[in-house]
């Protein structure tokens, strides 16, 4: 029983990322008003702390409730999932890094002055997070059916 809510707990975890995220890439705007600058950076927030319990939930998988650490350790597809769920993190330091920039504004109650390069790169970077998030999903299947070991 504690194996399944542990997976129920990892794939919620990962179903709110991805909608978190999504919710970024709809709700950024190159001009936004104060109101949509707040609820982008409280989204951003959640963003990350939703990445941190897929983390948490994962490593609680493979130490106890999954097929046992020797396996995930000598599997490439697990470190090559560890490894691009890692890489989404930090050039999610991006976007991050953007909105968090914007708070000395939204504390004066001002929007937030976005320049068109700024905000191209925002979107293509929360679009690189997007497709890559969707790569994972298809290394754990197969590492669940035994490849890459």
């Amino acid at each position: 029983m504690a194996d399944a809510i542990a997976a129920s707990l990892h794939y919620l975890s990962i179903f709110v990322l991805f909608a978190l995220l999504t919710a970024e890439h709809l709700l950024f705007k190159p001009q936004m008003d104060v109101a949509s600058a707040q609820r982008l950076l409280r989204i951003d927030i959640a963003y990350g702390v939703s990445a941190g319990l897929v983390l948490v939930t994962g490593v609680a998988r493979v130490l106890w409730f999954g097929k046992g650490l020797d396996y995930y350790l000598h599997n490439g597809l697990f470190h090559a999932k560890v490894g691009l769920f890692l890489l989404i993190g930090l050039i999610s330091a991006l976007p991050t890094l953007t909105f968090f920039n914007w708070r000395n504004d939204l504390l004066a109650g001002k929007a937030p002055q976005i320049s068109p390069a700024i905000a191209k790169r925002t979107i293509w970077v929360i679009r690189l997070e997007l497709l890559l998030l969707v790569c994972l999903p298809f290394l754990a299947s197969l590492m669940a059916r035994g490849f890459g070991s």
